[in-house]
């Protein structure tokens, strides 16, 4: 098989790492991709949101099986761009996709599909937004309602916070159009999971749950980030949990979708809160999380790729997904200044060491110098993944090998799979 790997970031490349591993693989590309990525695909310089460039590429190159890495290209359309030229797609259309692209359409299908989740109202004027703020005591989640890059999401504890959330929102529009609508959501209380699921439009099979890190610094301080790190088990999301998630939240959204004549093919991301009343889904993704998708896909035994067709093709029915029982803590490596404005091309140092097979350092936010060198280009730099036979042991190896990496002014939370 030729598969054409779309995105840049960690994500993608613990994707084409794994698919890389496939004897069904003859030949990998990836496109815009990174140095890391490079190191296992043939890189195209070709963007994700070139919906026409990307199919130009899977025409010339006669590509099997395209993988999309991130909302963006999804939201804007292109797996029904490629589709339209036979093309098979890991990833929704963009009539599916909405799912992550509006959350309050999200919240449409949860309501119509009876997925349980937060109580929310939706606004576009900053006073009916304050005034609904108020009558909570300010103990409220603000939300973009498009996407922003896993930075559309306050949770505030007071209104000092919500009226500043409301306003950079609805009157500065620091998320631009994204912004533009706001959902005001109840403040749920309780340990937070990530549950992704193969689909095939009506069938799922679960990954191996996860638990991510969004807040910036240690103790779960400072603001929310695309995440800081993640890891696999989580404790919270017991069997019993995961039937009752597949039952009560993937397979009813899929029906729901499929009913909207938008039938769901890709990973679906259920975010959870587990809250003392049960389960309740904070969001919906369209995608792979990143940085989940690094210690789940190290857990993950076997071939990927006849799951990833076959969810592609509209037939999960004779897949089986095999997890290693050890557990795996990735710890994500940021530039100085993320999740604010960040320094780039400062040289990094350690970054393409052979650590073994339990330890692998995924790239995201990296290039290459003109003289070769492996420099900084964006917030979130590595993502440092490793296995162990419980988490404290798969803890100790991620910052061990952690470590040994120099990057001038980075950081990372120290406390990635404490809790």
């Amino acid at each position: 098989m030729r598969i054409l790997v779309i995105g840049s970031g960690g994500r993608e490349h613990a994707l084409a790492w794994k698919i890389a591993q496939s004897p069904l693989v003859k030949e990998l590309w990836a496109t815009p991709g990174n140095p890391g990525i490079g190191r296992v695909a043939r890189l195209l310089d070709v963007k994700g949101e070139d919906l026409e460039g990307v199919a130009r590429a899977a025409r010339s190159r006669a590509i099997d099986l395209v993988v999309v890495g991130p909302e963006g290209p999804l939201c804007s359309g292109l797996a029904d761009r490629l589709e339209r030229d036979g093309v098979p797609v890991f990833g929704p259309s963009a009539a599916a996709a909405r799912i992550e692209g509006s959350k309050a359409f999200a919240k449409e299908v949860m309501a119509a599909a009876g997925v349980p989740t937060a109580g929310h109202a939706v606004f576009t004027e900053l006073e009916p937004a304050l005034a609904h703020a108020r009558a909570h005591g300010g103990r409220i989640v603000v939300k973009a309602d498009g996407l922003a890059a896993g930075k559309g999401v306050v949770v505030c504890q007071g209104m000092a916070e919500a009226e500043a959330a409301l306003t950079a929102m609805l009157v500065e529009r620091v998320h631009g159009s994204s912004g533009a609508r706001v959902l005001l959501e109840e403040l749920l209380e309780g340990p937070e999971a990530s549950v992704i699921a193969l689909a095939d439009g009506e069938r799922v099979r679960l990954l191996p749950a996860a638990q991510d890190h969004k807040r910036v610094a240690d103790g779960d301080q400072g603001p929310n980030t695309g995440g800081m790190g993640a890891f696999s088990p989580t404790a919270h999301v017991t069997p019993a949990v995961e039937r009752e998630v597949e039952e009560r939240v993937m397979l009813p959204a899929l029906r729901e979708l499929a009913r909207r004549g938008a039938p769901f093919r890709g990973a679906l991301y259920a975010g959870l809160m587990l809250t003392p009343r049960g389960i309740r889904v904070i969001e919906f993704n369209c995608r792979l999380g990143d940085p989940e998708t690094q210690p789940i896909l190290m857990r993950l035994q076997g071939d990927l790729v006849p799951a990833l067709l076959a969810a592609a093709r509209g037939d999960l029915s004779g897949v089986t997904l095999r997890v290693d029982p050890r557990a795996a803590v990735g710890v994500v490596l940021a530039a100085e200044g993320y999740p604010g404005r960040v320094a780039s091309g400062d040289a990094i140092a350690g970054a393409e060491a052979d650590l073994g097979p339990d330890v692998q350092i995924f790239q995201a936010g990296t290039a290459r110098s003109a003289d070769g060198t492996l420099v900084s280009s964006g917030g979130r730099v590595l993502t440092v993944t490793a296995l162990g036979a419980d988490l404290a042991a798969a803890r100790a190896r991620a910052y061990d090998a952690l470590s040994r990496i120099r990057l001038r002014g980075s950081h990372y939370r120290r406390d990635i799979g404490v809790k």
